[in-house]
């Protein structure tokens, strides 16, 4: 039987049962103050896989600061098989002031991985993170929300085409996966191809915690750790039903066409027909409108939560269905609702 083995990173050792908790060093302030990231490494007593989970890459994305926080300092951990590296706070800068990007010179932490040494103090910092973190995982979760004024039903995007990738999304139990690589320089498209399995979930909106995203992310997390082994007394779930986005022709984003005030007529998380209007845009008197319709029946991934807007802004996310993946969320109690049977397979 292997041996458990240490964790190791620059500066630290964590043996076999043991767990700590460190500030780790990621760049310097303008005052030549070290800025820190907060990790929780818990090395299991028996052998198995490496996981991270991260959040806050964008610093005002608070869902996923308390899902990690909860799985590295509520959960009961003794049984663990491996080794799990908790990042609840990737982009410190951002998060001290609230928000997405680092403040300096406005960087996008999340287009800025694997980084380089010697580089922008944002590939500086992704690279000590990426280096000491994420590429020595085997499977990786990074946590997201939407951007401000808009909110997303929780969902994964995964590179569906990379075996290991979509064991980790379908593991994860959402309802929908949304498929593609990514941009360059996200965490997930990057540590995908450096040989850690990651994928992103979306879920909710910036600047809060959303106490009904929070659990249903804890039970795909718990899902993810099960599948791979890392938590072998809990279960991998299935949600019911699943849709696998392929392709830009199964996924839109609408936009306004006129400046006004926006009236949803329909919940993130929703079914719209073909033909049917999602939202209106009206004048200041309510004397012009504009009705927005459906270009196909699919659900509705993300919809403002902002309800002004110049033409050109986005109002909805919508992605299609097909016939059994219609009749599949009739039969379950609709898109948002967690379910959790055992399912035959994640891995198929």
């Amino acid at each position: 039987m292997d041996e458990p083995e240490p964790f190791t990173y620059d500066g630290g050792r964590v043996d076999p049962g043991e767990r700590t908790n460190v500030r780790y060093t990621v760049s310097e302030t303008y005052l030549g103050d070290p800025v820190r990231i907060p990790v929780t490494i818990v090395v299991g007593e028996d052998p198995g896989p490496t996981a991270f989970l991260s959040a806050a890459a964008h610093g005002d994305e608070l869902n996923g600061v308390e899902v990690v926080r909860e799985v590295a300092h509520e959960w009961d951990l003794d049984d663990l098989q491996g080794t799990l590296i908790c990042l609840p706070v990737l982009n410190v800068p951002g998060f001290i002031a609230q928000e997405r990007y680092l403040p300096v010179y406005d960087r996008d932490l999340n287009r800025s991985f694997p980084g380089k040494a010697g580089s922008t103090s944002a590939k500086r910092m992704a690279r000590r993170i990426f280096d000491n973190f994420v590429e020595p995982c085997d499977v990786g979760l990074d946590l997201h929300t939407s951007t401000r004024g808009r909110t997303n039903m929780l969902h994964v995007r995964a590179d569906m085409a990379d075996s290991s990738v979509a064991r980790v999304a379908k593991a994860f139990a959402s309802n929908v996966i949304i498929d593609g690589q990514g941009p360059d320089g996200t965490l997930r498209r990057e540590a995908s191809e450096s040989g850690t399995a990651t994928v992103t979930v979306e879920m909710g909106e910036a600047h809060r915690f959303q106490r009904e995203f929070i659990d249903r992310a804890l039970v795909g997390v718990e899902s993810v750790l099960a599948e791979f082994g890392i938590l072998p007394t809990e279960r991998v779930r299935w949600p019911g039903w699943r849709t696998v986005v392929e392709g830009s022709s199964e996924k839109t984003w609408l936009r306004a066409d006129a400046g006004g005030l926006v009236d949803m007529h329909a919940a993130r998380g929703g079914v719209v027909r073909e033909g049917e209007t999602i939202c209106t845009i009206a004048n200041p008197f309510k004397t012009e409108r504009t009705h927005v319709e459906a270009p196909f029946t699919g659900l509705l991934v993300g919809i403002l939560e902002n309800p002004v807007v110049y033409p050109g802004n986005p109002l909805c996310h919508l992605v299609k269905l097909d016939d059994d993946t219609l009749d599949a969320i009739d039969r379950s109690d609709g898109p948002e609702s967690p379910r959790d049977p055992t399912p035959p397979s994640v891995a198929e």
